[in-house]
């Protein structure tokens, strides 16, 4: 008889847990979700479409590396860094 209580004791406490730990994963997921339409909207707000982000980073990127290459050639070569 005191193993089945201690059982059914040891059985609440993991419904407990599991409990708890689907109340934490819901509210993770609710804050992912929320994180995900800001920056969903975010992209919405730069006229970024999500799919296109890959080759957008790289266009600025590139953009980036030109603007630094023309920075440079427009400095007096002989100064030393």
């Amino acid at each position: 008889m005191m193993d089945q209580e201690k059982e059914i004791h040891e059985l609440k406490q993991k419904i407990d847990k599991a409990k708890a730990m689907r109340y934490k994963a819901e509210v993770r997921l609710e804050e992912l979700q929320k994180q995900r339409q800001s920056l969903l909207d975010e992209l919405n707000k730069l006229n970024v479409k999500p799919e296109e982000l890959d080759k957008e980073i790289e266009k600025i990127s590139n953009e980036i590396n030109d603007l630094l290459k023309k920075a440079k050639d427009l400095l007096p070569k002989n100064i030393e860094g």
